[in-house]
């Protein structure tokens, strides 16, 4: 089974939890202890055991999940905390995308010791950057400024600037079966999906949530489905094809939920975790059953 890997911060401190999964459960590989909160992490797409996270102390940091010893490497630009951080979906690339409450979006190759650009063009703080599975060079960012914009990394200049919701916007994902389909989750409840080509208008909006929406993840393998996790607890999950888009709501923590994933490698299975410090992985019904 892959690897799974989960950050946090407690007591003004963050961890790095590094765990297995076999037919008996879950196993705590490997941990890694950081001075300040951990917000976010990501994969390297070109070398399993090596990844990157981002903190409250404005750096990010390169691990390799086979050493014991700290991170690899350190890049401290930012101002204030990095919130975001995403590895290039292309192989070719060495690209991590890195959003930040100082307002900016940086651009790193692991292997250089500074970042290769700065973007700038939000005005509030920054919350999710992700690449598009599709375009080599492009990645999306959603902010505090509620928009949702597209950058190119030929171009330090914003190419889209999506007005997306009256709100703070706290997610965004790129779906991986169209290429001009994102989908951004923000503190006013709502879920709104967006087509490229015209902005105007969302292409779905789906309702249900109680509370600010933490983090949106498109389905694998699934062309029309999504999962969502916020603040009422709940993990929410979506088919965005049908008259009735709910498919299942899951509440199994007592606290804020705000992480998720759905699995690479199983078409049924996800990762979530809330602030009750609990982390749940699970098949949701709705997964498991045919189309």
């Amino acid at each position: 089974m892959e690897p799974l890997v989960f950050s946090f911060k407690k007591n003004s401190c963050g961890t790095l939890l590094i765990l297995d999964q076999n037919e008996s459960g879950l196993r705590l590989f490997r941990s890694f202890d950081w001075n300040d909160g951990l917000f976010d992490v990501t994969w390297s797409e070109n070398n399993e055991h090596v990844l990157v996270t981002c903190s409250g102390d404005g750096s990010l940091q390169l691990w390799d999940t086979a050493k014991a010893a700290g991170p690899l490497q350190v890049y401290k630009e930012h101002a204030q905390e990095v919130y975001s951080v995403d590895w290039s979906q292309t192989r070719g690339e060495q690209l991590v995308v890195s959003g930040s409450w100082d307002q900016t979006v940086k651009l790193w190759d692991p292997t250089v010791g500074k970042s290769l650009c700065t973007f700038r063009g939000h005005e509030s703080v920054i919350y999710s950057t992700i690449w598009s599975p599709h375009i080599p060079g492009c990645f999306a960012s959603a902010s505090g400024d509620q928009t949702l914009r597209i950058w190119d990394v030929k171009s330090t200049g914003v190419r889209i600037v999506v007005p997306a919701h009256h709100a703070e916007i706290l997610s965004c994902d790129w779906c991986k079966y169209n290429e001009n389909l994102l989908v951004t989750g923000a503190v006013d409840c709502s879920l709104r999906g967006w087509d490229l080509r015209n902005v105007r208008q969302p292409v779905f909006e789906l309702l249900g949530h109680t509370y600010a929406i933490r983090r949106v993840k498109f389905s694998p393998f699934h062309a029309s489905v999504l999962a969502s996790c916020s603040y009422d607890f709940t993990v929410r999950f979506w088919n965005f094809s049908k008259p009735d888009p709910l498919l299942e709501t899951v509440e199994h923590h007592t606290e804020f939920t705000c992480g998720l994933d759905l699995s690479l490698q199983s078409p049924t299975q996800v990762a979530d975790c809330a602030w009750d410090e609990t982390i749940k992985i699970y098949d949701p019904v709705c997964l498991t059953m045919p189309a």
